[in-house]
């Protein structure tokens, strides 16, 4: 995400909001992905009071999205580009237009690449890799409900990316109705 806030920085996208711990070097709105580190308390509150268009738990800590950061800029007619969750996607889908919303997949592979993937940046235990495998057969079944769906096979990101920027750029000039 850090390539497509850097190729299109006129485009919103929005702060994620969370309950986990910042990683070493991050700060509140500082790392390559937007982010707003929060108490369990403070997130609860902001879903209490409707500040989030959608949020989701993933690894027991929760990760949302203002409202105010999408629909703001979509009432302006403009293109907002946010990284979503399965979760967080089918919360969307209830709230935004289907001819205001385009989802696009980043397919990764077979399981197997992907694991190899995953160990390649590092040691995890057995268990950690299941819920990710039981996860990625769950994301693979969203796969056929996107509208866009961008292959990232290993060794093949650049291309990747160069069909992600052609994507959102067409989407970008389409026209908007609000």
């Amino acid at each position: 995400m850090a390539h497509i806030r850097n190729t299109f920085p006129h485009i919103p996208s929005p702060t994620t909001w969370t309950t986990r711990a910042p990683r070493p070097g991050e700060e509140n709105g500082q790392s390559g992905k937007k982010y707003r580190f929060v108490s369990q308390e403070e997130f609860s509150n902001n879903i209490e009071t409707g500040g989030f268009i959608e949020w989701a738990e993933y690894g027991g800590n929760r990760y949302g999205t203002p409202l105010a950061e999408v629909m703001n800029p979509l009432s302006r007619g403009e293109t907002v580009l946010q990284e979503l969750e399965i979760q967080g996607v089918e919360q969307l889908r209830q709230r935004i237009p289907k001819e205001q919303l385009a989802v696009i997949f980043i397919d990764a592979g077979s399981w197997d690449e992907l694991r190899r993937r995953i160990l390649a940046r590092g040691p995890m235990d057995e268990e950690e890799l299941e819920k990710r495998r039981v996860r990625y057969e769950h994301e693979q079944t969203f796969a056929a409900t996107a509208d866009f769906i961008i292959k990232n096979p290993f060794g093949k990101v650049e291309d990747a990316k160069r069909e992600i920027e052609k994507t959102i750029r067409a989407l970008s000039a389409r026209p908007v109705s609000v």
